[in-house]
């Protein structure tokens, strides 16, 4: 029986291969110039820390965040504010600086895939709406942030919670 020994740098180049590879299928998309979108990270106090809402996306069922594409005449935390409000019905304090960003392909309704990059702001909940917009078309779930983070699909936005975590892990010490 023979067994072959890869070293970690060949192991590393393998892994690079493959990531580079699934960037090449989206590269018309990536070509493009970006598109902003604005997000809520709704959080709430919670026994053992803090709770995030996810939301799923109306077409894939995906788990995400509320977010949306810019109005003119309202600044980005209040799109954000608005987002949260329209998609999961939630009320809160939003933060004015920006928690942090991501970026995803964005499927637009011609099918064709943009790249998007999404400014989140953090929105403390003082209140849950039962009748909403967008009501009976998405789930909506409070979720740790490590729990948010194993479902949400972005690498970025994986990140972005985690730091919450982190950052509510720290106040609590």
């Amino acid at each position: 029986m023979r067994t072959s020994v890869i070293t970690p740098q060949q192991k590393m180049a393998g892994k690079k291969s493959r990531t580079f590879g699934k960037l090449a299928e989206h590269y018309d998309a990536l070509s493009q110039p970006c598109y902003e979108q604005c997000a809520a990270l709704c959080y709430r106090p919670a026994s053992d820390g803090v709770q995030v809402l996810v939301v799923t996306s109306r077409e894939s069922g995906r788990w995400i965040i509320p977010k949306g594409w810019p109005i003119e005449g309202k600044k980005d935390y209040q799109v954000a504010a608005q987002e949260a409000l329209e998609e999961a019905g939630i009320r809160g304090k939003v933060k004015k600086k920006p928690f942090g960003y991501f970026t995803y392909l964005k499927k637009l309704d011609t099918g064709r895939q943009v790249p998007c990059v999404v400014q989140v702001h953090l929105l403390k909940v003082d209140g849950t709406e039962t009748d909403f917009r967008e009501n009976g078309q998405r789930r909506r779930e409070w979720v740790s942030c490590y729990e948010a983070a194993r479902r949400v699909q972005e690498p970025e936005l994986k990140g972005l919670l985690l730091m919450l975590a982190h950052k509510e892990d720290s106040r609590r010490k």
